[in-house]
């Protein structure tokens, strides 16, 4: 197995993540802008992806990053947490540095630990408050943020408030807070948002997992109390078997689009870049990707009141606490063109300012030499 460096070139090992190129999540996608710009600075990067199938492990390259694919049986979580183990029992055979996105199997990082292999943890949100865990999850994601707190030689944060939470748990100069970033979009094509049956310029979107914690109800709800002359367009997996979903779509008029969920990042990107506003009802977690991709795109927001959304979004969106408010901003912000202009200049004002792929990343590339240079 390699050691820390290969003549000069220091050595990386995400673990945490599927894979890259993204598939399935912000951290796969932030892994997939870390690595190639770690690679171009003179790193070497392993990324560990995980293979539905397989006999053995296998090696190839991506755009000068090392991948290892493992494959695993299992399904779903169980399988999640195999291959977590796998990849963790596999970085622990070098002194690599390593680089784990999320804690949510953080108790493998006593084994790092225990063979001195150096390892900064990305603690993301606070996964075991959420709502739409039972409790034996919110146990399990509970003991485990206890446990990437102390088995983490440092600590990142994506959000100020995140911090303060960790800072309950270690010491504060543990901790580095680095926000997630996105691309500025501009220049795309409207043909996608037409294909779907919207026209440019005459809808909102809300882009959210369909729960209640999301505000999907509230968010629909509010828009629907009157004609609008626009439409809302949702993004998410609706099924009628799930209550909370059908009381959503029940909710809403006949302005509501429910476009599905929509994986192809052209699709998506335009939605974003031709809507008039985007609402994000997310009421906990840090820095949410979604939202920092709306403001890349210069989207009016319009967010839900708290901590988090507040230092993301900035003082130039509008923000509700209930569907009266909600209404009220949405009615504002469709019969004010000067307030949406304004608006739109304060997303793309505040994305400049620390939330650009080029500024976090600079900022990992910075964290990530300081903890090798401690191992050196």
């Amino acid at each position: 197995m390699s050691t820390a460096t290969s003549g000069n070139r220091p050595h990386l090992r995400i673990l945490g993540i599927r894979g890259v190129p993204a598939a399935h999540g912000g951290f796969e996608t932030f892994a997939e802008y870390l690595a190639p710009y770690l690679v171009q600075l003179g790193w070497q990067v392993t990324v560990y992806c995980q293979q539905d199938s397989g006999n053995g492990i296998t090696h190839d390259q991506w755009q000068g990053v090392h991948r290892v694919h493992i494959p695993v049986n299992a399904a779903g979580a169980a399988g999640t947490i195999v291959f977590d183990w796998l990849a963790t029992r596999h970085a622990s055979r070098t002194q690599d540095l390593c680089l784990t996105l999320g804690y949510n199997t953080a108790v493998f990082c006593a084994l790092l630990r225990l063979k001195g292999v150096p390892n900064v943890i990305n603690m993301d949100g606070i996964e075991w408050s959420r709502a739409k865990w039972g409790p034996l999850a919110k146990a399990w994601f509970w003991l485990n943020e206890r446990a990437g707190c102390w088995l983490g030689n440092h600590l990142v944060a994506d959000h100020p408030a995140i911090k303060q939470h960790l800072a309950t748990r270690v010491r504060a100069d543990k901790i580095t807070t680095i926000p997630y970033g996105a691309d500025q979009l501009h220049g795309l094509p409207t043909s996608p948002v037409l294909a779907l049956g919207l026209q440019p310029g005459k809808y909102l979107t809300v882009i959210a997992r369909p729960e209640p914690e999301n505000s999907l109800l509230e968010i629909v709800a509010a828009f629907s109390r009157q004609p609008r002359g626009v439409q809302l367009a949702v993004l998410g997996n609706y099924s009628d078997a799930n209550p909370y979903h059908r009381a959503v779509k029940a909710a809403a008029s006949a302005e509501v689009k429910f476009l599905g969920a929509i994986y192809d990042k052209t699709v998506v990107q335009a939605l974003r870049l031709h809507c008039m506003a985007y609402i994000h009802g997310h009421q906990v977690g840090g820095t949410n990707p979604s939202l920092v991709e709306a403001l890349g795109a210069g989207n009016p927001v319009i967010a839900h009141d708290n901590a988090f959304n507040r230092w993301v979004a900035g003082d130039g969106s509008q923000f509700f606490r209930d569907v009266e408010s909600l209404a009220e901003a949405i009615d504002l912000m469709i019969g004010d063109r000067k307030l949406s202009q304004t608006m739109k200049l304060a997303s793309l004002r505040r994305f400049k300012d620390g939330l650009t792929w080029p500024s976090v990343l600079e900022q990992y590339n910075d964290l990530l030499a300081k903890s090798m240079a401690k191992t050196s």
